[in-house]
């Protein structure tokens, strides 16, 4: 009897499809919240303590809009090469493995960066700069990335737009300056809420701050 060669990606695809259809899905479009991620950093608790003084931690200003995630009181001076230098940048919490700053791409002008487009997180080989804090200076030999634009959002939305983690959409923006972002990486994990972050640059780029309609497209 012949061997029966099975394709393992239509297999998956099958598997997918079958999932989606028993998800329990919202019955109507979710409400989609799409902010502008302005310049900020990350810190490990060691480089808190070395900025900010022995013992200290990091003081909740306001929260973000997923939860648990907020903005501290503390603020940072980032340093380029050739002295150019960015001051108060808002430090965002709670504290994480790796300290990474995130700029809009003309901030990296400012700075004198070159700055990779990357997911967060994803730092291996970027710039690097200096941070100094009132107690101190840390160095960072990488993690100066400009944050690809993204949408964060919980298992049933993914199912309801018929997509999954690592995929790609596109946001629509109807405003005075229309605009299609296309390829946001889709972040979806159990627990988020439905928001689209986009930098400084493209919300500006967009007007967004006067939009009448965003929507997100699957590609």
């Amino acid at each position: 009897m012949p061997a029966v060669c099975i394709d393992r990606a239509e297999v998956e695809r099958v598997v997918r499809e079958v999932l989606r259809a028993r998800a329990p899905a919202p019955a109507a479009a979710p409400k989609l919240v799409v902010n502008i991620s302005a310049r900020h950093v990350h810190l490990t608790d060691e480089h808190v303590e070395a900025l900010f003084g022995a013992g200290h931690k990091l003081t909740p200003m306001r929260p973000l809009y997923q939860d648990g995630f907020y903005a501290a009181e503390e603020t940072v001076m980032v340093v380029g090469p050739r002295r150019r230098m960015l001051p108060a940048v808002r430090v965002l919490g709670p504290t994480r493995p790796h300290s990474q700053v995130e700029l809009a791409f003309t901030d990296g002008i400012s700075l004198g960066i070159d700055l990779p487009v990357r997911p967060s997180g994803k730092i291996a080989g970027t710039p690097g700069c200096v941070l100094v804090g009132p107690r101190g200076v840390v160095e960072l030999k990488e993690g100066v990335i400009r944050a690809e634009r993204h949408v964060h959002m919980n298992f049933e939305h993914a199912a309801w737009y018929g997509v999954k983690n690592g995929d790609r959409m596109s946001l629509l923006v109807e405003s005075s300056c229309t605009v299609v972002f296309k390829d946001l990486l889709v972040r979806a994990d159990a627990t988020s809420k439905l928001e689209v972050h986009l930098d400084t640059d493209e919300g500006n780029a967009c007007d967004l701050e006067h939009a009448v309609r965003c929507d997100l497209l699957r590609q």
